[in-house]
């Protein structure tokens, strides 16, 4: 029954832990997206790819986020060392960063063509992209950081 509880306990807090990444993730997106086309104006559209560096910095802002949240708060410290275990958490999110911007770029170009209105704020097709692969990527995350880097 105990075993059950701190699983529980642990999934709820990796939820928060990813809500709270996710709002910093989907909010430098926001920033990125809005300021960076002004500089590059390649940005809203690269070879097909859109948003590519704004993808990316906004990742990495949400990765490195993640990461203290999860070491401080989520799971306990596996039998890595502090620095392979880092390794390891850089090298999986670097996957699911490669699989987080494919999934953007499928929503984006495919799916997501009309702004959403939440009646207090409209959720333009980038931003419902960005979420969506977001919310994809976290559950293969989740099992991935659990089972592999901290020997859950």
């Amino acid at each position: 029954m105990k075993e059950i509880l701190i699983r529980q306990k642990q999934i709820l807090f990796f939820i928060i832990a990813g809500g709270l990444s996710a709002i910093v993730e989907i909010g430098s997106f926001k920033i990125f997206s809005t300021y960076l086309p002004h500089f590059l104006a390649k940005e809203t559209n690269f070879h097909g790819i859109h948003y590519p560096l704004s993808n990316i910095f906004s990742t990495s802002c949400g990765i490195i986020t993640n990461y203290f949240l999860s070491i401080w708060f989520v799971f306990e410290r596996g039998k890595h060392s502090k620095k392979k275990e880092f390794l390891y958490f850089m090298v999986v999110s670097f996957f699911s960063t490669l699989l987080s911007l494919s999934f953007f770029q499928i929503f984006y170009s495919f799916i997501f063509k009309d702004n959403i209105n939440l009646f207090f704020y409209t959720l333009s097709p980038e931003m419902i992209s960005k979420i969506s692969a977001i919310l994809l990527v976290s559950v293969l995350n989740y099992s991935i950081k659990k089972k592999v880097i901290f020997n859950g």
